[in-house]
């Protein structure tokens, strides 16, 4: 007898999957979502947009639907086991904060569960899913304002400890609408080379991909904003090196340098390259662009990519900023130090990070930070060369404090009039940053 062919993945498929090696692997959400995409290239664009959908939504509100489940499951939540709670809490997310009808869902979900464990299991994820449901269909029409069910399940999601660091940097208003960007994947910004050439490449991108949306940035002039265009790597211009895949607020914050043709600048925390690329092009051929990283891995990986766009750097270092300056000698005009951190800023595209930080990162962080920025300060020109600080955080523990400590530990750095800055996911649309802009008396 023939074996029957496995059944494709469905969106949903696709979203449990995610969800389980989010939890299991420990992976980053994007780059598991993009993986299961292309082995389900057998999707339609909206199933694919509807996969996207429930993983960042889901994820964003886990705990949450975690204490649901758990409410229903006479051993509690964590005695399930991951393969099998995966698509359980995608379903969940769908009864309570989707127009996908119940049925749908649980039906799913409870086959998923089937395909993986056996009928008995699948019955005990039927029972729960059915009480889920009907709690969930009960709030839902008992809510003045369903979107409310979601704040609070956002809010109930966010460690208390991230809830108050967050207060201490903004606003309570700004505290909730920064929560609330985390539940939509944002679009996927490009960066092209040329500022002069942005409106031209919109019009190509547009009449190459109709179906797909591509508008101009809003902080940064190289900036294209594009939703439901596929891959990037498969658009006009991306082989031809005219533009690049680049987050809008991280082109605005290596723009904040101020880099000029003929300068020497140092990106001492370049990782793959992406703020190197912008500085490179502003320095030009009669300047130079140093890069460091401690990773070399990540080194070769950003002249790679340079060299796809018709870029070089001058040199670059493995450093690790925190125990010494390497083998990089010298002053330069300018020093960027984009340094590593929570990435809090990115909640919104890396949902996974609110489940996996903790509050002594607060502590440890920060302490970091201030090791790699003083170290860097140290080749910065006298008498006027600038450093840039840059986190993709908005946390004042990763801001304000560590540029406190700096200036403190090294008085010849003096924070510009107007150089520092927040971006806001829900204010400018970027990823979340703080940058700072000091020069060197």
């Amino acid at each position: 007898m023939t074996k029957a062919k496995a059944a494709p993945p469905t969106a949903r498929d696709v979203a449990a999957r995610v969800v389980a090696r989010v939890a299991e692997e420990q992976s980053f959400a994007a780059a598991a979502l993009e993986a299961e995409l292309g082995r389900a290239m057998q999707l339609e664009p909206r199933d694919r947009a509807l996969a996207t959908e429930l993983v960042y939504g889901t994820l964003r509100v886990m705990p949450w639907l975690l204490a649901e489940i758990g409410r229903h499951a006479a051993r509690g939540v964590d005695s399930i086991e991951e393969r099998v709670r995966a698509p359980m809490v995608v379903a969940a997310y769908q009864l309570w904060f989707t127009r996908v009808p119940a049925f749908a869902a649980v039906s799913e979900a409870v086959e998923g569960v089937r395909r993986l464990r056996g009928p008995k299991v699948a019955a005990f994820a039927n029972a729960v899913l059915r009480k889920v449901s009907d709690r969930a269909a009960k709030a839902r029409e008992q809510a003045k304002d369903p979107e409310a069910l979601r704040e609070t399940a956002i809010a109930e999601s966010t460690p208390a400890w991230l809830r108050a660091a967050l207060a201490r940097a903004m606003s309570e208003a700004d505290v909730h609408a920064f929560l609330a960007t985390g539940t939509e994947p944002p679009p996927v910004a490009l960066r092209v080379e040329r500022a002069a050439e942005r409106d031209a490449w919109i019009d190509k991108l547009r009449a190459a991909v109709p179906g797909a949306t591509f508008e101009p940035g809003r902080v940064s002039p190289l900036a294209i904003l594009a939703r439901g265009a596929g891959r990037p790597q498969s658009l006009p211009g991306w082989s031809d090196g005219a533009w690049t895949v680049q987050e809008e607020g991280s082109q605005a914050a290596a723009l904040a340098l101020g880099a000029r043709e003929g300068e020497q600048v140092l990106d001492a925390c370049a990782g793959r390259g992406n703020k190197t690329g912008v500085l490179a092009r502003a320095v030009g051929a009669t300047g130079a662009v140093d890069a460091c990283d401690t990773s070399p891995t990540k080194l070769t990986r950003l002249r790679e990519d340079l060299a796809r766009l018709g870029l070089q750097t001058r040199a670059t270092h493995a450093v690790d900023w925190t125990v010494g300056s390497g083998d990089v000698t010298g002053t330069y005009d300018r020093v960027l130090v984009d340094a590593p951190c929570t990435g809090i800023g990115t909640l919104r595209r890396r949902p996974e990070i609110a489940l996996r930080l903790k509050e002594s990162d607060l502590v440890d962080r920060p302490r970091a930070q201030l090791a790699i920025a003083s170290r860097a300060a140290e080749h910065v020109r006298p008498g006027g060369g600038i450093l840039l600080y840059v986190v993709c955080s908005v946390l004042r523990e990763e801001a304000e404090g560590v540029i406190d400590a700096l200036v403190a530990a090294r008085p010849e750095l003096r924070p510009t009039e107007g150089g520092s800055f927040r971006l806001l996911p829900h204010v400018q649309g970027t990823d979340g940053y703080f940058v700072a802009r000091l020069e060197k008396t």
